[in-house]
């Protein structure tokens, strides 16, 4: 079974993003631990050409509309076209923040 977070990406790679970030936030908030219930999205996508951001975000709830009526509760949306994301960081997209991994390999 994949969990919420990995559905989401996946669910997310439709948009042909340039880039994509899926973070979990819930251990910011007052929820068990291991939970998959608030998230951060950071999409740059060329099918958001031309689109208002409130269509972005329909587009999005639309894909995403299972995990919202069923485990996600909170749902930050960051959607951007190439021109949006080069105006507000620059040419290249960020890079996603480190996982971590083990300095001993």
């Amino acid at each position: 079974m994949m969990t919420v977070q990995a559905t989401i990406e996946e669910k997310l790679t439709t948009l042909a993003p340039d880039h994509l970030e899926v973070v979990n936030e819930s251990s910011n908030h007052n929820v068990p631990a291991g939970s998959e219930s608030h998230f951060k999205v950071v999409v740059v996508s060329p099918r958001f050409d031309g689109l208002p951001l409130i269509q972005r975000h329909r587009m999005v709830n639309d894909l995403l509309a299972d995990e919202l009526r069923e485990s996600v509760h909170a749902l930050a949306l960051h959607l951007y076209t190439a021109a949006d994301w080069q105006k507000r960081f620059g040419k290249a997209p960020m890079s996603p923040p480190c996982r971590g991994g083990s300095k001993a390999d």
